[in-house]
């Protein structure tokens, strides 16, 4: 009885962790599409330049949430190592983001906006699998 009330009570953790880490996510993807457009409606920066700023920009917003408030392991200090794989995810990520972005919008012709949704679900899945492991190891 105690041993499935531990495991009922692990998988609620778990669950608050993805929703947390869905919620700061979704809000980061905003920011980063608003960045996207500014940078190069306003701004008149190539849509390549605009993607790689909005998504730097959101990776340290991101960071943040993650260190404060998604993980629970993110609170304590982080090690060098830790520190590393999450920002090399991010530096992969961004090149993950950038092919996509480039494949979508100059190969398939997909508006640079679209294009950007789709990119942030494959980097989505990259990120939560290597920033999660980043953030629990210290």
């Amino acid at each position: 009885m105690i041993s499935s009330l531990g495991s009922l009570m692990e998988k609620r953790k778990n669950l608050g962790e993805v929703i947390r880490f869905l919620v700061a996510g979704g809000s980061c993807l905003l920011l980063e599409l608003a960045c996207l457009y500014a940078f190069t409606e306003w701004a008149g920066f190539h849509y390549l330049y605009s993607s790689a700023f909005a998504f730097i920009i959101s990776v340290l917003v991101n960071y943040w949430l993650c260190r404060v408030w998604v993980f629970e392991g993110g609170k304590r200090k982080q090690s060098f190592k830790a520190a590393s794989l999450f920002f090399g995810s991010s530096v992969a990520g961004l090149g993950i983001n950038q092919l996509c972005m480039y494949t979508f919008v100059d190969i398939l012709a997909i508006y640079y906006m679209a294009a950007k949704l789709l990119a942030a679900v494959i980097v989505t899945v990259w990120n939560f699998v290597l920033k999660r492991y980043a953030l629990k190891m210290g």
